[in-house]
Formats: structure tokens, C-alpha cells, sequence
């Protein structure tokens, strides 16, 4: 069996893991990884120790879905003590480098009052040298710069903290990714390797090729025969692509749930933020099978873990021309640079600016502004794209709103009428603390915290984008209803929620102004020639 050409099964599922914890650029990147690990992650695992079940019956509470409860039987409490004094022990430097952050930003609020910063610098924690610039702003506001391509090249970037877990689908809803940790587990293959290992590329291409037991068996560096086992069985001697993966005429775009579209032409195929269910049982949604061979360009529209995942983009390393990502800020504590993380994955990636264009053949990729979404918090790492190919124009408008109508006046100007607009809706979003909360050294309210949210456009804010744009149709996506997202977006809907009701407004907006309009969800197919 180990020399017979086999294919990886279309339901094989990867979680790639930091410290046990599920892998997004906020635990990742080595900044805010370390803010995130000792200002977020070891207070929870320490609040679990203390009190297991009320983790274990908070995380079953629909009221509290989302919340950082860590979703772990209270059998297990010794293990989750065990990972906790790991952490402690092996990560000492990291934790160290996170009080370090916080102190120099104490350091920063204090004695810089507009006066030269240089004798701030003796004066920084010692963790911190090296790594940082310390600047005013024209008004004289101070803040502290992160030379993050220095820090990659550091200890605090480790790869050792990077593992894999390797299974089937389960086709139930796994434990929310920002609370609960990954323990090993009998039922799946563990691999303490790197993101960027060939032999994860060299897996997941035998989606599309067979390969033999044996050579996956090396590449992988697997010495186990139990391991090997595990791998055996994540593999079929028959391959599981759909046939109508590829076109050969004309254009199409599927929707393959929450913001992910996959755009194509028999020359080029486009997908945004992929987020892509492995469960080709289900049979209601497209699935990784329905993926094309090869996928010229990837493009990533912001970095939240709903947006940039990569539990699907570690299957598709192999496969694609290039990943565009927005630049950041390039030091911002709370902007990670995107290139510089996937850089590091192994990944091609082009970094671009607001209406900076990616030609494709028979078409090109423009970045267009993203504007606001993140709680007020100045990240320049967001990016809305236009696409053309195959004669159309499609707005890739993620979750950007509609707060300046004006802004979108200036991309028509620029780029002409969409013919499909794509938009989030999602007008309620999480607070500032929701996803923020291990960067700010500065507390804040729950007032202040509440005020500002992770929120899309509501129905009068999408209308206004509507009409500068002049888009002959209009969808709404990136709301993180269908069921398989439910492990990272922990998202709860019902026909009475604030959401729903604005997006029906919207649809009847579009209704009296005869323009095509849906609320999509599960998958959906537009197709022209």
C-alpha cells in the first residue's frame, strides 16, 4: 500500500495550531501573538483551572456563544494545568516580551509630552530593543513603532509553538477557535511541524494529483507507525474533484459561503478570502472538490480571522499564482502586516495600495478603499478589491460601510459601473474588547468598548454605496450564517435580529428600484458567456 498512487480525501481537514490554540494572524504575527498569549490566552486557561465547569456550562450557554469560555470537559482540567505550565515555562521569553510592550507604552504616556524622545530609549525595557521606534505624530501624539520585520527575525518569532492537527471532517460545529484550545486527540494525526512545511504542500496537493503512502509518509517526516496509520487514513485511491471545477467559455462566479467568491474564466479564476467547507457529504454548498486545478490570484480583504483563514489556505499553497493582501501600517500594534505573515508560510505574495492594480490574464484585480469596520482603530491592513474578467466588473466590497457615501463616488469615478456589488451587512458586530482586548495596554470602558464595533454597513449605509457606485445588482455575504463557519465566527441569527431586518430593508430598497438583489447563503452561481 505505501507505493499505490492514492488522493487525499475531500473531506480531510487541517487545524493549524500556536501553543495548542487555533492559528489566526493575532496569535501568529510575533507582536501580537506574544500580547495575545500572555494578556488573553494564559489569564483564560488560569480562569479554567479555577473553575472548570463554569467554562464547560458557560461554553454550552447560547447566550454567551462567542464568549472566551474554555470549552474543555472538566475530566481534562489536568491537561489544559499541563499546557498552562508549558506555556509558562517554555514561553518565559514571550510573556516577558508582552509586559515589555505594556511598560514601554506606560513609559510612552508619561514622559512623552512633546519633547525629544531620545532619552526615552535607555529608559525602555531591554526586551524591546532593537524592535521599536518611538515617534510623535503632527500633533504631537506618541506612540510606539514595531519594526516587524526585525521581530520576525528574533526569538519571539518561533516556530517551534506551530503544530498541525490533521482529520476528517466531523460535520459538527468543533469549539470555538479563540477560546478553546486543541488537545491531542487518538482520532487525529499530530504533526509538530511548521506552516511552511514542504510536506504540508506536497499533502494537500494530492487533492488534485495522487502520490504514494510512503513519499507523503517522508515528507511529512512521520516515524510513527500509528501516525502513519492516521495518514492511511486520510487518503482514497480515487480522486474526488467535480468535474465542473473549470469553465470553458464565457465567465462565472460562485459563492461558496460567508465572504468567499470564486471568480473564473476559462483563462484566469480569482478567489476572495477563502473559507471553504470540506464536507462534500453535505450536498447544500461548494466544497473544496469544487475548486478549480490552479488559482491564479488569491485576495485577502482584511485580517480577521473570518477573512484570513488559514485552515483553508495552508490546502491551497500549492495551487496558487500569488495571495494579495492590503499593505499595513507597517508597526502598528494593532495592524499585523499580512505579507510579511504569509511570507513566512511559504506563500507568493503581493502587497498592494488603494487602487494599485494585479493584471490577470484577460482581466485585472484593482484594490479599492475599506473603510472603517474596525472599531476606529487605525488599520491601513484592509482592502476591497474590483475584479474584471471575462467583461465583467464585480466589487469585492467585504465589510467595508457606508459611513462616506463619497468615498465610493471616487472608485466609480475611477473604475466605471460594477455590474455585481458584493456587501456585508453585518451592523451589529462584536465590541472593541471582543477581538482587541490583549492589545490595549490602555483599559478602556464598556461604554467606550460598546461604542465602537467590528460593524458592517447597516440598510441606509448600504443603499448609499448602492447608488455612488451605480451597481446593476447587489448581494449581501460575510454574515457568518451558514452553519459550517460556526467554529470561528460564533454567529446567532434569528428572524428578529437587528442584522436580518436591516438586509430586508435593503432588499426592498433594491426591490423599488427594480436592481437585482440577494441575501445569500450556502452557495449560488451567477454564469455569462
Amino acid at each position: 500500500m505505501t507505493e499505490t498512487p492514492m488522493y487525499l480525501r475531500s473531506k480531510a481537514i487541517v487545524e493549524p495550531l500556536v501553543d495548542r490554540f487555533y492559528a489566526w494572524p493575532h496569535t501568529v504575527a510575533p507582536v501580537q501573538g506574544a500580547m495575545n498569549l500572555a494578556f488573553l490566552q494564559v489569564p483564560m486557561l488560569e480562569s479554567y483551572i479555577q473553575a472548570p465547569q463554569l467554562h464547560v456550562s458557560a461554553s454550552s450557554n447560547p447566550e454567551l456563544r462567542g464568549g472566551y469560555f474554555v470549552n474543555i470537559a472538566e475530566d481534562k482540567a489536568s491537561r489544559i494545568q499541563d499546557l498552562l505550565n508549558g506555556i509558562k515555562r517554555d514561553r518565559a521569553d514571550m510573556l516577558r516580551f508582552a509586559a515589555a510592550v505594556a511598560e514601554g507604552q506606560e513609559l510612552l504616556r508619561s514622559s512623552a509630552t512633546g519633547f525629544d524622545l531620545t532619552p526615552l530609549y535607555p529608559k525602555l525595557p531591554t526586551e524591546l530593543n532593537g524592535l521599536v521606534e518611538l515617534v510623535y505624530d503632527t500633533e504631537n501624539q506618541p506612540s510606539m513603532r514595531f519594526m516587524e520585520p526585525v521581530v520576525y527575525k528574533s526569538p519571539i518569532y518561533d516556530e517551534s509553538r506551530q503544530s498541525v492537527q490533521l482529520s476528517l471532517e466531523p460535520g459538527v460545529e468543533r469549539p470555538f477557535i479563540l477560546s478553546t484550545p486543541r488537545l491531542a486527540s487518538a482520532d487525529v494525526l499530530e504533526l509538530d511541524i511548521p506552516f511552511r512545511h514542504s510536506g504540508l504542500e506536497q499533502l494537500f496537493l494530492a487533492r488534485i494529483r495522487p502520490t504514494t503512502p510512503g513519499s507523503l509518509r517522508e515528507a511529512l517526516e512521520i516515524s510513527d507507525d500509528a501516525q502513519f496509520r492516521h495518514l492511511l487514513g486520510l487518503l482514497s485511491e480515487r480522486p474526488s474533484m467535480a468535474a465542473d471545477r473549470h469553465i470553458d467559455a464565457g465567465g462565472r462566479i460562485r459563492y461558496f459561503g460567508h465572504a468567499c467568491l470564486v471568480l473564473q474564466s476559462p483563462e484566469a479564476s480569482v478567489v476572495t478570502d477563502p473559507f471553504i467547507s470540506a464536507d462534500s457529504d453535505a450536498g447544500d454548498r461548494y466544497t473544496l472538490d469544487d475548486l478549480p486545478d490552479f488559482i491564479d490570484v488569491v485576495v485577502i480583504t482584511h485580517a480577521h480571522q473570518d477573512h484570513i483563514v488559514l485552515e483553508t489556505l495552508l490546502q491551497l499553497r500549492g495551487r496558487i499564482g500569488t495571495v494579495v493582501v492590503p499593505r499595513s501600517s507597517r508597526g502598528n500594534l494593532e495592524d499585523p502586516a499580512m505579507g510579511l505573515l504569509l511570507r513566512q508560510f511559504g506563500f507568493s505574495v503581493t502587497e498592494v495600495d488603494i487602487f494599485d492594480e494585479v493584471p490577470i490574464p484577460g482581466g485585472k484585480i484593482v484594490a479599492t478603499p475599506f473603510l472603517g469596520e474596525h472599531c476606529d482603530l487605525d488599520i491601513r491592513g484592509k482592502s476591497t478589491y474590483w475584479v474584471e474578467l471575462a467583461g465583467k466588473k464585480v466589487f469585492v466590497g467585504a465589510d467595508s460601510s457606508g459611513i462616506d457615501p463619497q468615498l465610493y463616488r471616487f472608485v466609480r469615478g475611477h473604475l466605471g459601473t460594477a455590474d455585481y456589488a458584493f456587501l456585508g451587512m453585518e451592523c451589529d458586530g462584536a465590541p472593541l474588547t471582543w477581538l482587541y482586548q490583549a492589545l490595549l495596554t490602555k483599559p478602556v470602558t464598556k461604554k467606550m468598548s460598546n461604542s465602537r464595533k467590528l460593524s458592517g454597513s447597516n440598510a441606509e449605509q448600504a443603499a448609499a454605496i448602492m447608488t455612488e457606485l451605480g451597481a446593476a445588482e447587489a448581494y449581501i455575504y460575510a454574515m457568518g450564517e451558514e452553519p459550517w463557519l460556526g467554529h470561528v465566527m460564533a454567529t446567532t441569527y434569528n428572524e428578529d435580529t437587528y442584522q436580518l431586518k436591516q438586509i430586508d430593508e435593503f432588499l426592498e430598497w433594491c426591490k423599488d428600484r427594480n436592481i437585482p438583489a440577494g441575501h445569500l447563503f450556502g452557495q449560488q452561481e451567477w454564469r455569462w458567456r
